[in-house]
């Protein structure tokens, strides 16, 4: 029984794949049949190229040789006008004018002794120059309401064609549903009017691929207007009359009316269907489209250019069918039928497959194509009809051709070629039947290496026929491979799973068939994988924040070269550097992100990629930001003192609302004021609100998160509560006297909000405290009253209520407050002076009596100020001193005064009011104290065992000068101190020193004390060194320095000495110093290296320059000093401190005693802002009142020091008052 077709098909195919023996590419080694690997298809010779070359490559082996045939005809690829390429099927048209005569369609032959090759269809079109025919086009006229067609007759030319109608100034004429350009380019006119007529209508075709346009000459069209048929009819008449002749039913003028009511169209599948149609009548026809039976494809058909086109893209078999377009007017309408017919060029079903075969195997090679028409199928063998040539024990059918028991001279180029009106394919399937040893293509000793859990690949291709087996083992081993993990894949490569690292190690893939067998060795080895991680871990960011993510990675150290990491977010990658504007920035495994908004949330992505694994890790990035505003606040359940509001919540933007801020505007003093009325927990979205009465209120809510605050919400609507009587009264009533028996009520008045009603007032009461007296009241609209009482500072209860129209507030409470006070009318007296030491007194005074303080005793105050000094006996004018002292007391201390001086001191109360009268003055003296320390101290002359010293007087002597306590030690570098030396000057009138008995070459301190009978003062200190062996003293100068006046070298007798320059100045006495140097002297050999150069005019400027920098800067140096600025003895006392001065540097003022006279810090003797203080002065501050008084009568006081003139004194430049803690 006889198969059907398709049947044996089936089992030819089955049969085909179980003998076909591999289907890897012949290595070129082995004989073989041609393949051509490459060709030309269309190729058009534009004009503006320089040449054209059509292609056709091949392999094979034998190398192919190449022919060519041009319309099925031979073609000499040794003609002088082409150039042709050695070893290939190429050749090259020059553009030299003469190529023309090579238009035709191509085919390329590539052969060897085993068979033949031959291309696809080639060609070569050469397109001419297109030109619009050159004629005479007659003028057209036509009546207003005709329609008329003006053709355009576009030439031939290369595709694509694009037609332009223009006016002669290249204006595009205007198309709607009157006027329509057809698909070939004429225009059709469905009724013409008046304004149609002109003379300069153009036809352009534009050539784009060939550069070129066009034009086609131009046409005149006159519209003859109907109202000049009757110039003695009114123009109304005439339209009406013309429109009454003209109009008329449609008439289709595309498609023409002589091809009937129905026409075919054919479309390639694929392609883009165009159908058209245009009419002619009056009114203008609208035009309509349908196909029949079923509708319009969905998403791939449009109605284009004024309904004019119905245009179908990518035209399927489903599109077949009719279609239909109608005209339709007032007067009728036309329709046309189009049959849509769709066919396809040919294409493949099942393209014949080259293949392999060995001797004696049986095969089968299968060739359908569609298309519509179906194609029919021809067979070729090396380019010949299979029908001329064939092999004995092949068997073709239409469609298969079948072998059986192949020999190697059965090796050919098999060619199928498919065809039908449409087109024609062709295809090359190469049989070649070989029998060698297999080939391994893959090199040996390759290596490979992946990564741990990942497979590994090694590979073994390979070419064998007959077909092989391929065998893999372990390298020194003689058993195949076993196990699940382990797969040979078709083409030879073994695929190892799930790798670990004893996979590593070398391998070895053996290829066998019957002629033989070959072998190759494989080395594998196995790296870490690559790890990576991302933090911070899901961060959530505020907006406007910066956003820092890193990237962890961790790979083999042989993969670290390839590592490569890369950011992405939500799957989209980033740039590589970030963006161009710096917001996002990479930087390796670092990404930052500034100003982070709501679009940057999201996954975020780090990729680790090296050459044998990736990885990746994510993080969740979320944006927090405000909540938007709450909205559709609604109001509810409206009472007289309550409300309740409601709202609907915003987003949060990811961060939960934690609280509602519900705010009212309402207030009748301040308008559009909002202000806070309750907070609401973010879980709630509604609450009852108290209100007030006689407040028309308006609220809104503001949400709040961990980020911030929303906008406010849009306003609720106005809800008024009604007026009623004050709810509470005024409260921090207080009295402010300025009078005697005065009495000022005042009180915090009741803001807008505590009203409750119009006309506020209040009522103020007052009365006597304890009398039985009535209350005396007065109603007031401000929040003050002035009340005068009959005695001086006396109690009385006032109470003070709100009242409105609507009545008055609750019963108020009654407060305690005091009538306007007066001055003390009475002085204390002084019992006693107690001198503590030479800076500070204990003063001793009796209280006055309690009437006669008339008012609330703040505390005493004294008075005083120095006389004249013991020292000189030299009067002072008077400049009082003030110290007060708070609270109920009789004593205090007062500090910071002059020893040896002689005072006036006084003592008096103050109240509120002020101070009363003054004690009578009590006069007292202070005792010597010690001298500040002396002026200045100076080094004047040393030699290498002696050294003078000079000094000034204390500044202040604070006593009778008894001497000085002159002291000296040795210094060195390391700043150590040697033993320390004592002299006592006992002459006050001596101010120098000169010592002997000194080390040379060393360094000294020298320090210097004032004395007076209570001890020594403060020293003052200065270094100095004595000078060496041979060495001379210093040489004084005793004028001042003048910087104009000409001086003469010392002349220099000892080459090399090193002589101590000082500069003094004039009116120190010879003896101070403020400028010191050392010079190295070098002889009068060196003296003529500089002769000239000192002559000369810029040297000569320039050391003047020098000297004058010099002098300014000695000058600020000197005026530093005269200020009692601490310079460079200051700096070489903190260098090298004195034992005994050692243990004062950060004395304080404490405990006194009679033994303790020492000064106090900082004190001053008045408040007179021209004395300068002084380091010994004490500090007054130290005295003052505040809150800081913590001290009682067993010594301890706090005071307010003041500084004043009284009348008849020395103007007074200020006063200060300062508050510090003292012990006393």
């Amino acid at each position: 029984m006889e198969l059907p077709l398709g049947g044996r098909g089936l089992i030819l195919s089955l049969i085909f794949l179980l003998l076909k023996l591999s289907t890897a590419e012949i290595p070129l080694s082995v004989h073989q049949v041609p393949t051509i690997v490459k060709q030309s298809y269309v190729q058009v010779a534009f004009p503006f190229d320089e040449y054209f070359q059509i292609e056709c490559e091949a392999k094979g082996n034998p190398e192919p040789k190449f022919s060519w045939t041009k319309d099925d005809k031979p073609f000499d690829l040794s003609d002088p006008r082409i150039i042709a390429f050695n070893n290939s099927g190429t050749f090259r048209i020059p553009n030299e004018g003469h190529i023309s005569h090579f238009q035709g369609k191509y085919r390329c032959f590539a052969s060897n002794r085993l068979g033949t090759a031959i291309s696809e269809e080639i060609e070569f079109i050469v397109p001419g120059v297109p030109k619009f025919p050159k004629e005479k086009i007659e003028p057209i006229d036509v009546e207003e309401g005709d329609s008329i067609v003006l053709p355009c007759n576009p030439p031939k030319g290369h595709p694509p064609l694009h037609i332009y109608w223009m006016n002669i100034e290249l204006e595009h004429i205007e198309q709607d549903e009157r006027v329509y350009m057809s698909q070939k380019g004429d225009l059709y006119f469905a009724n013409v009017e008046e304004k149609d007529s002109r003379n300069d209508y153009c036809c352009f075709a534009a050539f784009p691929k060939l550069r070129t346009i066009v034009q086609k000459m131009p046409m005149k069209l006159t519209v003859n207007s109907l109202k000049h048929a009757n110039d003695s009819s009114s123009s109304t008449e005439i339209s009406n009359q013309a429109n009454s002749i003209k109009q008329r039913k449609p008439k289709l003028l595309l498609p023409p009316a002589q091809i009937g009511s129905a026409s075919s169209k054919t479309v390639l599948k694929g392609d883009t269907l165009l159908l058209e149609c245009f009419a002619e009548g009056l009114p203008t026809p609208q035009i309509e489209w349908s196909k029949l039976g079923s509708e319009l494809p969905k998403g791939r058909a449009t109605i284009e250019i004024h309904e004019k086109t119905l245009k179908i893209e990518n035209v399927s078999y489903q599109d077949r069918g009719n279609y239909r377009c109608t005209a339709n007017n007032l007067l009728g309408k036309a329709s046309h039928d189009f049959h849509v017919i769709v066919e396809e060029p040919p294409r493949w079903k099942k393209k014949p497959q080259s293949a392999v075969y060995s001797t004696g195997s049986n095969g089968i090679l299968l060739c359908e194509a569609e298309g519509e028409p179906q194609p029919t199928i021809k067979w070729r063998v090396n380019g010949l009809p299979i029908e001329n040539h064939p092999f004995p024990g092949d068997v073709m059918f239409p469609r298969e051709i079948s072998f059986t028991n192949l020999q190697p001279n059965h090796t050919a180029v098999y060619q199928c070629e498919a065809s039908n009106i449409h087109g024609t394919i062709l295809a090359n399937a190469n049989i070649d039947v070989v029998d060698v040893v297999p080939l391994i293509q893959t090199k040996n000793e390759e290596n490979y290496e992946t990564v741990v859990g990942y497979s590994a690949f090694l590979h073994c291709e390979y070419f064998a026929s007959p077909k092989a087996t391929v065998v893999w083992e372990v390298a020194d081993e003689t058993h195949p491979l076993e196990g699940g993990r382990y797969h040979t894949h078709e083409n030879g490569t073994l695929e190892i799973e799930r790798t670990t690292e004893e996979d590593a190690g070398s391998y070895s893939c053996w290829v066998d068939n019957t002629m033989g067998k070959a072998v190759i060795t494989a080395n594998l080895d196995i790296r870490n994988a690559t790890k990576l991680r991302v933090f911070p871990k899901n961060p959530r960011i505020p907006k406007s924040h910066v956003l820092e993510l890193y990237c962890e990675s961790q790979c083999d150290s042989h993969l670290k070269h390839s590592l490569k990491l890369s950011w992405s977010k939500d799957g989209e990658a980033f740039e590589m550097n970030g963006t161009e504007d710096g917001r996002i920035v990479i930087d390796g495994a670092n990404l930052t992100i500034s100003n982070i908004s709501g679009e940057d949330q999201g996954i975020y992505s780090c990729s680790a990629q090296t050459a044998l694994d990736s990885t990746s890790g994510k993080t969740q990035v979320t944006v927090l930001g405000v909540p938007d505003p709450p909205r559709n606040l609604l109001l509810s359940e409206r009472q007289n003192r309550s409300v309740r509001l409601s709202w609907e919540a915003g987003d949060d933007h990811n961060s939960k609302i934690s609280e509602y801020i519900v705010e009212f505007e309402g207030n009748r003093e301040e308008p559009g004021k909002w202000e806070e009325l309750t907070r609401v927990r973010g879980e709630e979205t509604d609450v009852v609100l108290p209100l007030a009465p006689y407040v028309r209120y308006q609220f809104r809510v503001t949400a709040v998160n961990e980020v911030g605050k929303s906008h406010s919400s849009q306003p609720s609507d106005h809800h008024e509560t009604p007026p009623a009587a004050p709810d509470k009264n005024p409260h921090n009533i207080r009295v402010q006297a300025s009078q005697p028996k005065e009495m000022i009520i005042k009180w915090e008045p009741l803001k807008s909000m505590e009203q409750n009603g119009p006309g506020l007032e209040y009522r103020v009461s007052w009365k006597p405290q304890g009398a039985p007296e009535e209350w005396e009241e007065e109603t007031v609209t401000n929040h003050t009253l002035r009340v005068m009482t009959p005695t001086v500072y006396a109690p009385y209860d006032v109470q003070v209520q709100a009242i409105n129209q609507l009545g008055s507030g609750p019963e108020p409470q009654p407060v305690t407050l005091y009538s306007g006070e007066d001055y003390p009318s009475t002085a204390p007296v002084i019992h006693r002076v107690d001198v503590m030491n030479s800076t500070l007194v204990k003063v001793t005074w009796s209280s006055i009596p309690k009437e006669t303080v008339h008012g609330l005793l703040r505390g005493y105050q004294i008075n005083w100020w120095k006389t004249k000094s013991l020292l000189d006996g030299r009067t002072h004018p008077k400049e009082v001193n003030i110290l007060r002292f708070s609270g109920q007391r009789n004593s205090g201390m007062v500090p910071s005064l002059e020893p040896f001086s002689e005072f006036h001191l006084t003592v008096l109360a103050y109240n509120s009011k002020g101070a009363g009268p003054e004690s009578e003055p009590y006069i007292f003296q202070t005792p010597e104290g010690v001298p500040e320390q002396p002026s200045f101290l100076k080094v004047i002359k040393v030699d290498k065992d002696t050294a003078t010293l000079s000094w000034g007087l204390p500044k202040k002597l604070n006593g009778n000068l008894t001497g000085y306590l002159l002291q000296y030690q040795i210094i060195n570098d390391t700043y150590e101190l040697g033993e320390l030396n004592e002299i006592n000057v006992t002459t006050p009138s001596k101010s120098s020193w000169h010592l002997s008995n000194l080390n040379a070459t060393t360094k000294y301190k020298f320090y210097l004390k004032a004395c007076t009978s209570r001890g020594c003062g403060k020293p003052i200190s200065e270094e100095g060194a004595t000078l060496g062996e041979g060495s001379k003293g210093i040489r004084k100068i005793t004028e001042g320095v003048n910087v104009t006046q000409k001086s003469h070298p010392v002349e220099v007798l000892v080459p090399g000495a090193e002589h101590i320059v000082h500069l003094m100045t004039k009116n120190w006495g010879d003896n101070d110093s403020i400028f010191q140097d050392v010079i190295e002297t070098r002889g009068r050999e060196y003296a003529g290296l500089y002769d000239d150069i000192s002559t000369q005019g810029w040297f000569i400027g320039l050391m003047c320059a020098i000297a004058l920098l010099t002098l300014i800067l000695l000058t600020v140096c000197f005026v530093k000093r005269n200020r009692g600025g601490k310079y460079s003895v200051k700096e070489k006392e903190d260098l090298h401190p004195d034992p005994e001065v050692q243990s004062a540097k950060d004395e304080t003022f404490g405990e006194y005693s009679d033994s303790d006279e020492k000064p106090l810090k900082g004190s001053l003797r008045s408040l007179n802002r021209n004395m300068q203080p002084t380091e010994s002065a004490d500090s007054l501050v130290e005295y003052g009142e505040g809150d800081q008084s913590i001290f009682n009568e067993d010594g301890s006081f706090i005071g307010a020091y003041t500084g004043a003139k009284e009348k008849g004194s020395v103007e007074s430049n200020g006063s200060s008052t300062a508050t510090f803690p003292l012990r006393a």
